[in-house]
């Protein structure tokens, strides 16, 4: 980790596939923000990433390793995912679960949820509930994008006052970054699975 005058370093995990996804997007504006806050950044595309469908019995299966890796150098990670039956996408739940404590614990977390219609809200209550699990710190302000394709036109997103909220989220992962986290959570007790 070197000293404590070590620069941030943010990590953006895009849990959307799609060629023109809002979700990544609005994941570079975060971390433009960052950027401009003072820390490095990464935007990991699971499209570039070959991760299979989690299985415990081979855990380091495809680009598991060099993934984690990316999470544990990252002292706040930005997690985007477009909202799908209410939840979080399938990608984004098959990355997070090739990770555990030692990528997580003590981590900052940044959510971001983008969707087609009204109501993204559960998408990043589940999230939240992850991150808890993994003993991360997740920042109490979430960034929910309802009706995405009226908030973007050719590409640029043009409302405002989502792209300050984005913005906002983008520099709470820099200032948050080195946060004292609080005891371990309920919920990590309950995750036994997070460090097999």
């Amino acid at each position: 980790m070197g000293s404590g005058m070590a620069e941030t370093h943010v990590v953006a995990i895009s849990g959307s596939l799609r060629d023109d996804s809002y979700t990544r997007k609005s994941l570079r504006i975060a971390l433009d923000a960052a950027e401009d806050a003072g820390a490095s950044t990464e935007l990991l595309d699971l499209r570039e990433w070959e991760l299979p469908v989690f299985d415990a019995d081979t855990e380091n299966a495809g680009d598991a390793e060099t993934f984690r890796e990316r999470i544990q150098a990252a002292d706040s990670v930005l997690l985007g995912t477009p909202v799908y039956h209410g939840s979080f996408s399938a990608p984004l739940k098959n990355a997070l679960d090739y990770c555990g404590f030692d990528e997580f614990e003590h981590t900052t977390i940044g959510l971001l949820a983008v969707a087609g219609g009204r109501f993204p809200i559960t998408a990043l209550e589940q999230l939240r509930t992850v991150g808890r699990s993994l003993d991360a710190w997740v920042i109490p302000l979430q960034v929910a994008i309802p009706r995405a394709s009226n908030a973007y036109e050719d590409g640029e997103l043009v409302d405002e006052e989502h792209r300050e909220l984005i913005e906002t989220l983008g520099r709470e992962t820099v200032q948050y970054a080195h946060i004292e986290p609080d005891p371990a959570s309920f919920e990590s007790g309950e995750n036994v699975g997070a460090d097999d």
